[in-house]
């Protein structure tokens, strides 16, 4: 199990979605962290935050899609919710005494650099060249969202 670096083959040409996928890279290093100092309160505490973040990640990208136009918003929704309730699935078998950690960071890793590369590289350029226009709404409901 290794640590997880960035690499510019992740990047979706959206700086407020790219920061935001920075993030989630992160929580799933510190889950890393947590795995290696065998510490289970740090484990529970970054799946929390990992699972609040994550969910606001996906609102504010499905809203920018939405703004877009984009036309398989539904199917990437789907695809958002059914990630959501696998980690919940995950957060239960954790709080029921279960060591999924592990399974869980390779889980991250996977579907985050999968993710990226195929469903968020199917909305990128229509998101793009619509932020191109709405620039300042997009970085007034990132700042909504986070606080930035």
């Amino acid at each position: 199990m290794a640590h997880m670096e960035w690499s510019d083959d992740l990047d979706t040409g959206i700086d407020v979605i790219d920061n935001q996928h920075k993030r989630i890279v992160d929580y799933i290093n510190e889950l890393h962290h947590a795995i290696e100092t065998s510490d289970r309160d740090e484990v529970g505490d970054v799946i929390n935050q990992l699972i609040d973040y994550t969910q606001s990640h996906f609102t504010f990208e499905e809203e920018m899609m939405e703004e877009a136009g984009y036309p398989f918003l539904r199917a990437h929704q789907r695809v958002h919710g059914l990630f959501i309730r696998r980690v919940e699935t995950f957060k239960e078998q954790f709080e029921n005494g279960e060591d999924i950690a592990r399974e869980l960071h390779t889980v991250l890793k996977t579907w985050l650099v999968n993710h990226i590369k195929h469903d968020d590289a199917d909305y990128a350029e229509l998101v793009r060249q619509h932020t191109g226009a709405a620039e300042p709404h997009s970085r007034g409901l990132f700042s909504k969202l986070f606080g930035r």
